[in-house]
């Protein structure tokens, strides 16, 4: 397979993932405003800094209203990890690539990107509308995926798009439980309280783990919550589920035996990873402390992206 292909391949999966996420983002913080209490203030600006966009959103706007965030990481095209630049990006890859996906594929993902394009962000939407929104948005991202299950050969082009999604899933779970780091509670006594618990399961909500998190544990605490959304091996938005399957793609791209080891940087640094994880307790996250965990999570994992890169999808001069 062309490097050009496979990049292209890769890269259309992490933008389709990474624009439901942004909708999930939006969507349960939505929800979340509406049912704090009234001497508590809605929050908008942490799902800015979980996501790294702060810095960006403050050249462009003055307040992080809800407002001005839903429309920032939604509809801004001068933001490119909104929804619109998100959907425009995967259309074009795969637009460069439809000799490898199948036709039912590109026509979803083209119909997708028109319909997110052409709603106008300077409507007045009611609770109702923008909840909608959020969700066909959800809605299409998982009917992308159930087209590329039903369509797509196990070859080496499936293997790449499942790196990337598995791979960018797992770093937006970790930006999930990282929302909680950066939402201020009004008092410090808060902590453990209703209001705490409340936006602890507004984080289990937003990646879809609420009711198979309730169906494993009897309570609802920060331990448990940060156990199933980073150490489950069976939940399939966990980190540890995510890095597993994107490491088993990554060795069947280069069709090494994972028994024997890894054979590229790629791999090493995927496997290190993942045994690392595997080998971590709760106890070790809260120790570390939750945010530095992550943090760190976050870095290896864009490492591994570069290291993706440099293997697979670099240009390198031909020796003579």
């Amino acid at each position: 397979m062309l490097s050009r292909v496979a990049n292209s391949v890769y890269w259309m999966h992490r933008y389709i993932e990474r624009a439901e996420n942004y909708a999930r983002f939006m969507s349960v913080n939505f929800n979340l405003a509406l049912d704090l209490p009234p001497n508590v203030e809605q929050q908008w600006e942490p799902l800015l800094i979980a996501t790294a966009d702060d810095y960006l959103f403050t050249k462009y706007y003055n307040q992080p209203t809800r407002e001005n965030v839903i429309q920032f990481m939604t509809f801004d095209k001068r933001n490119p990890n909104s929804i619109v630049s998100c959907l425009s990006n995967a259309r074009e890859n795969a637009r460069t690539i439809r000799e490898v996906i199948s036709k039912e594929m590109w026509e979803h993902l083209n119909q997708f990107y028109l319909k997110v394009r052409d709603t106008s962000p300077k409507q007045q939407w009611g609770q109702v509308q923008t909840q909608n929104f959020f969700t066909e948005i959800r809605n299409d991202t998982q009917l992308f995926y159930g087209i590329i299950d039903a369509t797509i050969t196990r070859n080496e082009a499936w293997h790449f798009g499942r790196l990337g999604r598995f791979l960018e899933r797992a770093d937006k779970t970790s930006r999930f439980l990282d929302v909680k780091y950066f939402t201020l509670l009004p008092e410090v006594e808060a902590v453990g309280s209703t209001l705490d618990l409340m936006i602890w399961s507004a984080v289990l909500k937003s990646v879809s783990a609420y009711n198979m998190h309730r169906q494993q544990y009897r309570s609802l605490t920060p331990t448990s919550i940060v156990e199933f959304l980073i150490l489950d091996r069976r939940f399939p938005r966990s980190v540890a589920h995510c890095i597993r399957q994107a490491e088993l793609s990554l060795y069947e791209i280069s069709g090494n035996n994972i028994t024997n080891g890894f054979g590229n940087e790629a791999e090493r640094s995927l496997s290190k990873l993942r045994t690392e994880i595997e080998f971590t307790e709760t106890s070790d996250v809260f120790k570390t402390g939750l945010h530095q965990y992550l943090d760190g999570f976050q870095t290896r994992n864009n490492e591994i992206g570069a290291a993706i890169f440099e293997t697979y999808f670099d240009s390198k001069p031909v020796e003579a």
